[in-house]
Parts: structure tokens; sequence; C-alpha cells
């Protein structure tokens, strides 16, 4: 099972969003141990220890950034119907770079906002 960790804050330095995101990242190795990462956006981060599960490949690591980098995503689950779903993302003209549940995710969010949750099936946090 994956490690998810974010933070936010207005009112400290900015540049410590990263390090101690950086920090709770650190910590959820033992429930993520193929990768991580950390992406910070002025003064929110996001971080994710990685267990590979589904697209095994670095191309899936997290936190994943749309193609536009207008929208980052943490995730860790089990999206039951996310073949089907990716599926009708294709039909529907989206460019899939990876095999990737969260990829996945991450384009249903750009396409139905936060009505994309009512149509998965699975375990899930995000």
């Amino acid at each position: 099972m994956c490690g998810i960790a974010g933070y936010f804050s207005l009112d400290r330095d900015p540049r410590e969003a990263k390090a101690l995101t950086r920090a709770m990242t650190d910590a959820l190795h033992h429930r993520g141990p193929d990768a991580s990462g950390v992406y910070q956006d002025g003064p929110a981060a996001l971080g994710h220890a990685r267990l590979s599960i589904v697209d095994l490949s670095a191309d899936a690591n997290q936190p994943m950034l749309s193609a536009d980098g207008d929208v980052a995503l943490v995730f860790n689950g089990e999206i039951y119907n996310f073949k089907t779903l990716a599926a009708e993302l294709r039909a529907a003209g989206v460019h899939l770079r990876t095999r990737s549940d969260t990829e996945v995710l991450l384009e249903l969010y750009r396409q139905h906002g936060v009505a994309f949750v009512e149509r998965l099936r699975g375990m899930f946090a995000f």
C-alpha cells in the first residue's frame, strides 16, 4: 500500500513546504519502497511513497502531473474499473501517456471535475 502526504500553509514560508513534505514522505517509505516523489506549488506540496502494482514503469511515479502541468495528483488504492474508464477516456479522444490508474483518475478529474469520484469502483484515497 502506497503512502501519501500533503502540506498547505499560508502562514509559513512556502520554501518549507517541500522539505516538510519530503520528511513526511520519507517516513512513509515502508509503505511504498519502489519510488517516492514530492511536488510543490507555492504554499502547497504533495508527497507519495510508491508501491508499484499496476503500471510498473517510472512514467507512473507520483505525484503525477497532467500533460499541461495544471493538475497534480497523489493516489493510493485500487480502482476496480480503471480499465473501463481508461477505454472511455480514449474513446473521447484523451491521450493517455501511461497504463496507470493514477493517470486515469487525473484525466477523469479534468473531464468531469470532482463528480468523477461517483464513477469510481474500488478502495482509494487521494
